[in-house]
């Protein structure tokens, strides 16, 4: 019988206000969708307990803010983080397109407080959009610009890619750390 391991993975999550970033994190720990929307206030954490291979997770996800009023705590925020999820909204209005065009300053910002981490790029609110590829060539390279782990359209409200996103970077961390 082989002695059971526990890890503990800090994971943040940014990207702009209103992208859907509480509304994911809900999704893959508690399978519930809130439809009317609160402003995260500074930052809020939510813990999940996975098992993989027979070894104990716990992950700790932090929502981090993404309103400009709240830049000043976010180095707090990043401190001990593993790893990163960055958030941007598919939806074809302005706030969808500010939210690609801040893909760039998210991902320098948990560089310039935690150096390098695996990052994925979650596009949400893939449900709300009509062509669901339209974005794909212009993400596909800020991904391989920036070396992230991966792309995954996403969707709180329906689940579409919600648990495969999360468990990339779940297990990216379980392999790099399961040896140590």
């Amino acid at each position: 019988m082989s002695e059971e391991r526990g890890f503990v993975f800090k994971i943040t999550v940014i990207g702009n206000g209103a992208v859907g970033k509480t509304s994911l994190i809900k999704k893959y720990t508690q399978g519930s969708f809130q439809k009317e929307y609160i402003k995260t206030l500074g930052a809020q954490f939510s813990k999940y307990d996975e098992k993989i291979e027979g070894n104990n997770c716990k992950l700790f996800f932090w929502d981090i803010a993404g309103q400009e009023e709240f830049n000043f705590m976010r180095p707090t925020f990043y401190k001990g983080s593993k790893a990163a999820i960055i958030v941007f909204s598919q939806e074809d209005v302005e706030h969808g397109k500010e939210s690609i065009e801040s893909i760039g300053e998210w991902h320098n910002d948990i560089k310039k407080y935690c150096g390098e981490l695996p990052v994925v790029l979650f596009g949400n609110k893939i449900d709300l959009v009509k062509d669901k590829t339209a974005k794909d060539a212009e993400i596909e390279k800020i991904v391989k610009d920036r070396k992230f782990l991966g792309y995954y359209k996403t969707s709180a409200l329906s689940g579409e890619g919600v648990y495969e996103a999360f468990q990339v970077i779940i297990k990216e961390l379980y392999d790099r750390f399961k040896s140590e």
